[in-house]
């Protein structure tokens, strides 16, 4: 076989697999019906799904059962129409077929769609064929095994095999609207570049301030006319300030007022939500810059609203309080310091400053969503975590790194409070202590939460915040509804199942048994929390635990194919649909 083959087998096997996921997630989504409006029928070859559509046509879909926030997923990257046998292969064409199907006022998502299936399937391609150079320049930086890369520096290695993984739901989580090859090489986590950033001087009077800046002056950037006094430099992602910045300016009222330095300063490396970066000589201080790309939905922009600064400040000193009154997890449970900001009312002219715990420089710290991400050599990263920490047993990091979350969580939960702390915003921090393994959470991005008032302040008393302390008002609310969706499509879903599906699927262990551990972690849980009506344990017990449906995200439908007035939705990663209860599975 020749290597140009092999390649074209590869960029194949790539394609194949976007259009998988692709399926799966409109089927799971129920998009025009796929899924509520489809016959079963059951073929030599296995399950097939028909939809009929308008005409005397129909699309069959090829499934297999699955389980994990739908019954079935996409057996076959495909979708045959029934009248020719022609069969779609390609997220162009399935979705020109479904388009077809569309409202005319719902067909711009399709095409929206289609297009950010284009954009990743060139990052995934280019992904591909940059990984082994990319390993070359991890294990060159910070040694051959990931379970050595230690400090905040080593963290953003991690951050970079994480970045190469696809999100547990949304199916094209790698791509980012608008960037082409050479932006995504040059600033994107997945490429562990350093780049410099580019320094914006604005009046002092025109910017809000918050805590410590760590910013150097507008003379010490070259810009000598500007009186230091009287001027505030922020720090500009240089793919804003070689794009839409001087537009921003003029919008704002501030063209002639702000001055762009010409020099950049202070070398930068991405984090794995690439709009935040971490000083290349002091990694654990991150700066947070708006860009004005989407990801995970043309509607999710990576900009920064200004009152979603004020929102993670007020719930960081929410959490503080409570980790005050549950000694438990003091020192186990990290949340990092979220409360110095700047901006100039503008979305795309803030910046926020994250500083993380100290003390973690001898530790491993992972995000979640690494874990099962491919390291140099091929074994997952779960793997070589649990060759140094746990005597060679992936499950048994698993289980203790779960029941901390779930603990966590859960406690949250009988405050009335959930988090949206997904794979990517908590971390392990792994080390050891006397001879035995140690492991911590750490926490970041607070700032979109459900906190229900009612319950928060039953426990609380006075120290419940008011609502006015949230910019958000969807961050309030006076029922444990709002709480248990986000915290099952989060915690339950995203943290912990994905990883009992995706270990039964690469034959780890059984999946009753890795579903078992969950349940059985969430049940002593709800013990805890009490059982009688209206605790909180009995609230988990209704709506998770016994529950006939779980709530599951429809975050293509909301964040790209309709619009919020068709969707309906108030926010778009909190726009739900309803999947299996894959907790009773063997009860």
């Amino acid at each position: 076989m020749t290597q140009r083959h092999t390649e074209q087998r590869a960029e194949q096997h790539i394609e194949d697999e976007l259009v998988l996921r692709v399926l799966s997630a409109l089927l799971r989504e129920d998009v025009l019906g796929l899924r509520s409006r489809s016959t079963v029928v059951d073929r030599p070859d296995g399950t097939w799904l028909r939809l009929e559509t308008p005409g005397p046509d129909a699309l069959l879909l090829p499934v297999e059962g699955d389980g994990f926030q739908c019954d079935w997923a996409a057996r076959q990257p495909a979708l045959s129409r029934e009248s020719t046998g022609t069969v779609l292969s390609t997220c162009d064409d399935i979705l020109a077929a479904l388009r077809a199907l569309a409202a005319d006022e719902d067909r711009p998502g399709f095409d929206l769609f289609a297009d950010e299936c284009r954009q990743t399937l060139i990052t995934v391609r280019l992904q591909s064929r940059s990984q082994d150079q990319v390993f070359e320049t991890l294990v060159a930086r910070h040694g051959a095994d990931p379970a050595r890369w230690t400090g905040l520096d080593g963290t953003l290695a991690h951050d970079t095999l994480a970045a190469r993984r696809d999100h547990p739901v949304y199916p094209t989580g790698r791509g980012r609207s608008g960037l082409r090859t050479g932006a995504l090489m040059s600033y994107a986590p997945e490429f562990h570049p350093r780049f410099a950033l580019r320094w914006l001087a604005l009046p002092r009077d025109l910017v809000t301030v918050r805590g410590r800046l760590p910013f150097p002056t507008p003379s010490s950037l070259g810009l000598t006319g500007l009186a230091d006094t009287g001027h505030l430099a922020i720090p500009v992602h240089p793919l804003t300030a070689e794009g839409p910045l001087r537009d921003v300016l003029r919008a704002a009222g501030l063209d002639g007022r702000a001055v762009l330095a010409r020099q950049p300063h202070l070398d930068v490396v991405p984090t794995l939500s690439m709009r935040t970066v971490a000083l290349a000589g002091e990694p654990g201080v991150h700066l947070k810059l708006p860009l004005a790309t989407s990801s995970l939905g043309r509607l999710n922009r990576r900009t920064i609203k200004p009152g979603t600064l004020t929102d993670g400040a007020a719930v960081q000193r929410l959490l503080q309080s409570v980790i005050a009154r549950e000694p438990r997890f003091q020192g186990s449970v990290l949340h990092a310091d979220e409360g110095s900001f700047a901006h100039a009312g503008h979305e795309l002219l803030a910046v926020l400053v994250r500083r993380w715990p100290t003390g973690l420089d001898g530790a491993v710290v992972v995000p979640l969503a690494a874990l099962l991400s491919p390291a140099p050599g091929g074994r997952p990263v779960l793997d070589h975590l649990a060759g140094r920490f746990y005597g060679g047993a992936p499950l048994a990091l698993l289980d203790a790194a779960l029941s901390l979350v779930i603990d966590w969580a859960t406690t949250l939960l009988g405050y009335g409070i959930a988090l949206e702390s997904h794979q990517q915003n908590v971390s392990l921090a792994l080390d050891e202590r006397a001879g035995r393994p140690r492991i911590r959470l750490l926490f970041k991005d607070n700032d979109g939460p459900r906190i229900n008032l009612v319950r928060l302040s039953r426990v609380l008393g006075e120290q419940a915040p008011d609502p006015s302390a949230f910019d958000d008002a969807r961050i309030v609310c006076d029922s444990d509804l709002p709480v248990v969706e986000l915290f099952t499509t989060i915690t339950v879903h995203l943290c912990a199942a994905a990883y009992a599906f995706e270990l039964a699927r690469l034959g780890r262990a059984p999946l009753d048994t890795l579903l078992g551990l969950i349940r059985t972690r969430l049940a002593e849980a709800a013990e805890r929390l009490g059982t009688r009506p209206g605790e909180a344990g009995a609230v988990l017990r209704e709506h998770v635990l016994d529950a006939a449906m779980l709530p599951v995200k429809a975050m293509v439908t909301a964040g790209t194919l309709l619009t919020k007035q068709r969707s309906g939705a108030s926010d778009i990663n909190k726009h739900y649909t309803t999947g299996p209860n894959y907790l009773l599975r063997g009860v």
